[in-house]
């Protein structure tokens, strides 16, 4: 067990709300973290066929078994359990007694905002970041195998091959999730549109392409990706907007979480053969940006990410935009860096040179190198953590949810 960094965020928003509520895909570690983190609490996982039917018939009755402190794992299989827990906790509003775990963000969202919204503290766990990841004593060290391998933590606490692990999680996942989020009657088409949602990570997202391509409508396009966002296997960076008279594009880029699932989405068999994949570049990005959304969210803030584009050519892959600054991010997967590396930063600046706003660059390369220039801070690929500072909130003054 590898320690993960939203733990105490997660402990400490019990302090001060009766339930609180961890979200994130499968086999992110949810359960592990909650477990240690809770040690006195009891213990269920409504996955279980005689647990989910108990809270489902007898919500009541199963609070009542359960109201001296509780994880409660993969809380969506009994929905409406949450409108009897806001009765449970308005009756007795003692902090930390109720924690949820779930994989399907839309469907727990949905009721929360129903049910328990100023009554629970919300958190999302993502696959460990770099930092956590590398606890594990096997734990890939060079950077091609890091986006090879993945980042899912059974894969390096049980010691198995990363291509066999991720065959059987994407077909779990499509077998069981897909149709319980949404009524998937070809399965195989829908396998179909994830790969070459793969193989489009960190691109602007075109709908109506990938529909085409897709053999299904615009619409169903837009329902299936929906699904993939809901269960954390992609992320939607949507466009930065700023006030100044320039032709902006404003269509948001998709990336995948876990850069392991993409390979073997894409066929990409071992390491060496991403070394000469021509969307290495692609998957560094995703990546990158990965990484800075399990940074922020296990630091319990919201990612704020944007990317940008003009369409005369400048690009910067990657914005933090956290109000009063702005972080700009490029990544380069390659090992040596260029001029080249820091010319979109540079433009960047130049155009929002009147924005009142810090803004703090980096360049994020395949390399070991470090370099501090006027423009920008370039850092080697294992210490991208250096470009986010966590910021520690107190959960009595801030709420998320």
């Amino acid at each position: 067990m590898i320690s993960r960094s939203l733990a105490p965020h997660v402990v400490s928003l019990s302090k001060v709300y009766p339930v609180v509520s961890v979200t994130g895909p499968r086999q992110s570690g949810k359960t592990t973290l909650c477990r240690a983190a809770f040690p006195n609490h009891r213990y269920v996982n409504l996955e279980a066929a005689d647990h989910g039917s108990y809270a489902r018939d007898d919500p009541r009755g199963f609070l009542a078994e359960y109201s001296r402190g509780v994880v409660i794992d993969e809380v969506q299989r009994a929905p409406d359990l949450l409108g009897y827990l806001q009765e449970e906790v308005d009756r007795d509003p003692t902090p930390g007694r109720f924690v949820l775990t779930g994989s399907q963000h839309f469907a727990l969202s949905q009721q929360i905002s129903q049910s328990l919204a100023g009554r629970i503290g919300l958190t999302q766990l993502l696959p460990p970041s770099r930092q956590e990841l590398v606890q594990f004593p096997d734990a890939p060290r060079d950077l091609l195998t890091t986006l090879w391998s993945g980042s899912y933590p059974r894969i390096y606490d049980r010691g198995i091959a990363p291509q066999q692990w991720l065959r059987d999680y994407f077909t779990t996942y499509v077998q069981r999730d897909v149709r319980q989020v949404l009524a998937v009657s070809d399965l195989e088409r829908f396998s179909t549109f994830v790969r070459l949602c793969a193989g489009r990570t960190a691109c602007e997202l075109n709908l109506s392409q990938l529909g085409a391509d897709a053999g299904v409508t615009h619409h169903t396009a837009r329902s299936w990706l929906s699904v993939l966002e809901t269960s954390f296997l992609c992320l939607r960076v949507p466009a930065f907007h700023a006030n100044v008279r320039k032709q902006f594009v404003k269509s948001a880029k998709i990336h995948f979480v876990d850069t392991g699932l993409v390979c073997f989405l894409l066929g990409i068999r071992s390491a060496d053969e991403l070394r000469h994949h021509p969307l290495r570049g692609a998957i560094f990005e995703s990546w990158v940006c990965s990484e800075f959304a399990k940074l922020r969210l296990h630091s319990n803030q919201d990612p704020c990410l944007r990317h940008f584009r003009v369409n005369r050519g400048l690009e910067v892959d990657l914005i933090l935009d956290d109000g009063g600054r702005l972080l700009l991010v490029e990544a380069k997967s390659g090992a040596t860096l260029h001029t080249d590396s820091y010319r979109n930063l540079k433009a960047f600046r130049k155009l929002f040179e009147k924005d009142e706003r810090d803004i703090t660059a980096f360049v994020i390369h395949g390399g070991d190198t470090r370099q501090t220039r006027t423009t920008a801070t370039a850092l080697p690929w294992h210490a991208i953590d250096e470009a986010v500072k966590p910021v520690s909130l107190d959960p009595r003054t801030t709420e998320r949810g």
